[in-house]
């Protein structure tokens, strides 16, 4: 005979339903007073204005995004850095040519290791086509060819050329009219750099090298002296150690007033403060650094010894031992591995710093940097920006793998 057992009852409570979300949104509702409403809609008014305000004061064009394209030849250079180059021998031909009068036969001119430069013809008129061609030369070398005359005082760069495979070139100009160049002699002298010998690292690579070597060197006296500084005075910029009694309150206060006012001014204007006191070189921003590290290397400081245990401590102090054995036992024990590894993180982002120091006469390889930036020389900036990137990326590893193994 089957038996049925009874089911027990089912104490899940059901589903809220559709009323019941709603009735409990209008109790929301209804405690949100109006005055809680007014003052959400005045704050979402005053971001907007802020956000619109920010617009207008930032000059926002969205359309001038379309002169993206002009900085494609910049771009183009940053993705071909002058990292190797190749030993060069200079040839130079002159070919002299006739303006009024003369020949239309070609003006030749050959090197006695047999490379030939020829303009024809030899005696332009305004308005014709003047065509120049060179072989015997090595191949994919570059060079110019200029117009020069000593009596008018011209030397004026005509056109570039390159040879080809084969080391020839031939290229076609139209010649003014004598409003421009009067009837004359003309001589057009050709310059060639060829390549010669193996591939070697640039000048501009070993320069960068030098540099960052600099830099980095920069960077570490910087955290060095900032560390010496800062870690003294982190201990009485804490407030469970300064907090006892009135002097030490105020010592307190003057030692965080210091630490807040020397990190609060931007590395950069630092630098170029150092800059008028020292003068252009790395001490000034050795000096720069170490001004900045003294306020924030502080603070972290000091911040690390607030959070310790307070244990360790009292057990200490009830044995009747001084305050400097209670420090020293008590405190430093437990902020060692912070310490260190705040350090650590700091002179990685002082190296990134000093990258930068030199665009105020700070040193390092900003300073090669700006350099090149202003004579327009973007393949060598390329090499320095690129060298900045792997040594960055080289300390931000180097760092964290050391923090690994400390802490």
């Amino acid at each position: 005979m089957a038996t049925t057992l009874p089911q027990p009852p089912d104490t899940r409570a059901p589903p809220p339903s559709s009323e019941a979300g709603a009735s409990a949104r209008a109790a929301l509702a209804a405690h949100e007073s109006p005055r809680r409403r007014i003052v959400r809609l005045l704050i979402l008014v005053v971001a907007v204005a802020v956000l619109a305000k920010g617009w207008v004061v930032t000059d926002i064009d969205l359309g001038k995004l379309a002169n993206a394209p002009n900085a494609a030849p910049i771009l183009k250079s940053l993705l071909q850095p002058d990292v190797v180059a190749r030993d060069s021998t200079q040839i130079e031909l002159q070919v002299g040519v006739v303006v009024g009068a003369g020949s239309d036969s070609p003006s030749v001119a050959t090197a006695p290791t047999g490379q030939q430069f020829q303009v024809t013809p030899g005696s332009p008129v305004p308005g014709g086509a003047v065509a120049f061609d060179g072989s015997g030369f090595a191949p994919d070398a570059d060079g110019q060819i200029r117009l020069q005359n000593s009596s008018r005082g011209i030397d004026a760069l005509w056109l570039r050329v390159r040879t080809d495979a084969t080391g020839s070139f031939h290229a076609d100009t139209g010649w003014p009219d004598y409003t421009t160049l009067p009837p004359d002699t003309y001589q057009f002298h050709l310059i060639l750099n060829a390549p010669t010998g193996n591939v070697h690292p640039s000048d501009t690579l070993v320069t960068s090298l030098i540099r960052i070597g600099e830099t980095i060197l920069l960077a570490l006296m910087g955290t060095v002296f900032g560390v010496l500084i800062s870690a003294p005075l982190s201990f009485l910029g804490a407030r469970n150690l300064m907090g006892g009694s009135a002097a030490g309150r105020v010592i307190y206060s003057v030692v965080r007033m210091v630490f807040t006012i020397t990190r609060s001014v931007e590395v950069l204007i630092l630098g170029v403060i150092m800059v008028v006191i020292v003068g252009i070189g790395s001490f000034a921003g050795v000096l720069a650094i170490v001004v900045h590290t003294v306020g924030s290397l502080g603070k972290l400081y000091a911040d690390s010894i607030e959070s310790i245990e307070p244990g360790p401590m009292e057990a200490i102090t009830a044995t009747g031992a001084s305050r400097l054995s209670t420090v020293i036992y008590g405190v430093v024990p437990q902020i060692v591995p912070n310490f260190l590894a705040v350090t650590i993180y700091w002179w990685d982002h002082n190296v990134r710093m000093s990258t930068v120091l030199g665009l105020v006469g700070g040193g390092g390889i900003g300073y090669l940097l700006i350099q090149y930036m202003n004579l327009l020389q973007f393949n060598q900036a390329a090499t320095v920006l690129w060298l900045i990137v792997i040594v960055v990326l080289t300390m931000d590893y180097a760092s964290g793998f050391i923090r690994s193994r400390l802490v």
